[in-house]
């Protein structure tokens, strides 16, 4: 068994998934509580989102100090009992690891920004301005200049993202050696592997050359992204920590592209074990990204998958994801909330669940958590929000009712609002005053009532996990997109030499006729529990197929 493509991640976002100790805030105990659903799941990973200490700048990706828990989390010996508590259900962990940059409360930065000769200034990157302005026009990931001046040391600091997250220089042999350790440190109490956040940024281009904004997709592809020394880095980290373990690795792929994924994911190059790729996530971005919308087109969704599969081919490996920490709840983002959530939720597990490459299943997907509509700004938390918020008030033409529409539709926050265990106050999440509001539809969306009725999502989840296992075809087999230019049908079969497997998604609230020549399939499970005509698909209608 090779368990890392067998196996199917659940991510969890520690802020928001159990709340131990009535703070408002989820923690390590409160997913230790919970840790019996998640095994019953059928998962075998979990992917833990950062729980080091961190002054929360970006809600833990700004890490201050890596060999400590954050105390808001608990303990490391909470987190030893996490471990041990994983691994006796027979389950593995996956930690975040977040180097591309630190915290600017991190030991290193502190020391870095005192003078500019002290062996930690080297650990960043320090520029000299230009005629009172940033060394370049590179912006930050969430909006602004990607540079911050340092009055004292008068030099700018890089930082893709945040101020607050100044980014680490890879050229340096001992940044590289630090990182190492820390790596090796968390590998020796025993977890599983890492997933690493936005890890194709870790090489810069030293030249720091000027950008063409217009496109900010390109910018993160060909400027930001897949630098000059990120695969010499890489087999080094490999080499030096990674090989020597029984763990696997999950890389963040920004700026990876078709061409470019399997110098990073192909077994030969000894780098990275599999990586999430994005072109799917910014399928309904326009060029700046992700306030700046476009219609979804399910044609081209299609080709994403088919052409990422055919990319990797059998040298490599991609894990499948519909929604996580970045992005909008997938139910509501890619089907239907409102009429057809319980339909379209579990024709989209279907999708995840029976393509090829590892599921990772974001909390709350399993019950059709959906995106919420706050109705003031002031009810939203993340710094990515709150900064675009601050750029978009500039525009003479900037009106708040379309920006907090804006929100809605893709802001991060969709998917950090606490988990919804049960219809009691605060949704069983917490005793207390949670972190961010709960999203309003907890009382009719809730573990709770899903574990209630044998027809539900969570129940869905289960029999499509067990369905997967039992058949290696649906992780192995090979994939081919059928009919990619039809606007409402997403069908394709996983074949391996003995079993074959049909899977049709009706992308619609249309009922629609199945193609003649898919007749005679046998159905092995679908979305809805009446008898099926085998002439069409019902609005949302998801059906797995066998040809035994």
């Amino acid at each position: 068994m090779t368990w890392w493509k067998e196996g199917i991640i659940y991510q969890i976002y520690p802020r928001s998934f159990r709340d131990s100790n009535s703070d408002g805030i989820g923690d390590i105990r409160g997913i230790i509580d919970k840790l019996d659903y998640v095994a019953s799941l059928g998962i075998d990973i979990i992917w833990l989102n950062p729980v080091f200490e961190s002054p929360n700048d970006d809600n833990g990706y700004d890490i201050s100090d890596y060999y400590s828990i954050h105390p808001e989390f608990g303990s490391m010996k909470d987190f030893d009992e996490l471990l041990e508590s994983i691994h006796n259900r027979g389950m593995r962990l996956l930690m975040d690891l977040v180097v591309n940059h630190t915290s600017d409360e991190h030991a290193w930065f502190l020391k870095s920004k005192e003078n500019a000769i002290n062996p930690y200034h080297d650990f960043y990157f320090w520029l000299p301005g230009k005629e009172g302005s940033p060394p370049n026009n590179w912006i930050s990931f969430f909006g602004g200049s990607a540079w911050e001046y340092e009055p004292d040391l008068d030099a700018y600091y890089l930082h893709l993202f945040t101020r607050k997250q100044p980014d680490l220089n890879w050229e340096n042999e001992q940044v590289r050696k630090e990182v190492q350790d820390i790596t090796r440190f968390w590998l020796d109490k025993g977890i599983d592997g890492f997933r690493l956040d936005v890890i194709p940024l870790i090489s810069k281009r030293l030249d720091f050359p000027e950008a063409d904004l217009s496109d900010f997709g390109k910018v993160i592809e060909t400027v930001y992204s897949n630098g000059p020394r990120v695969h010499e880095y890489l087999q080094e980290l490999n080499k030096e920590v990674f090989s020597n373990y029984d763990m696997k690795t999950v890389g963040e792929g920004p700026g990876i592209t078709q061409k470019t994924v399997n110098d990073y994911v192909a077994a030969d190059r000894k780098e990275l074990d599999m990586i999430f790729h994005l072109d799917h996530m910014s399928i309904d971005h326009g060029p700046q990204g992700r306030f700046d919308p476009v219609a979804f087109d399910l044609p081209a969704f299609k080709e994403i998958f088919s052409s990422w599969d055919q990319a990797v081919g059998d040298r490599g490996w991609l894990s499948i994801f519909l929604d996580n920490h970045d992005f909008p709840r997938m139910v509501s983002r890619f089907g239907n909330d409102g009429e057809f959530r319980v339909e379209s939720s579990k024709l989209l597990a279907m999708l995840i669940l029976t393509m090829r490459g590892t599921p990772c299943i974001y909390f709350g997907s399993e019950i059709g958590m959906t995106n919420v509509a706050f109705d003031s700004l002031l009810d939203y938390r993340d710094v990515e929000t709150l900064n675009y918020y601050e750029i978009y008030k500039q525009n003479s033409d900037f009106d708040e009712l379309d920006f907090l529409n804006l929100v809605h539709r893709q802001g991060r926050d969709n998917v950090r609002t606490p988990m919804q265990w049960d219809h009691s106050a605060h949704a069983g999440f917490t005793t207390g005053e949670p972190w961010i509001k709960l999203n309003p539809r907890y009382t009719e969306i809730n573990v709770e009532n899903d574990l209630a009725s044998d027809a539900s999502i969570i129940h869905f989840y289960r029999d499509l996990i067990k369905i997967r296992k039992a058949h290696p075809a649906l992780v192995y087999g090979e994939f081919e997109l059928l009919y990619p230019n039809h606007p409402q049908l997403f069908a394709y079969l996983r074949t391996t030499g003995d079993e074959s497997f049909l899977i049709l998604l009706n992308f619609s609230e249309d009922q629609m006729e199945i193609p003649t020549e898919l007749y005679g399939y046998k159905e092995v499970i679908g979305n809805y529990r009446v008898s099926h005509d085998h002439e069409k698909l019902k609005s949302w209608e998801a059906r797995l197929l066998t040809s035994h």
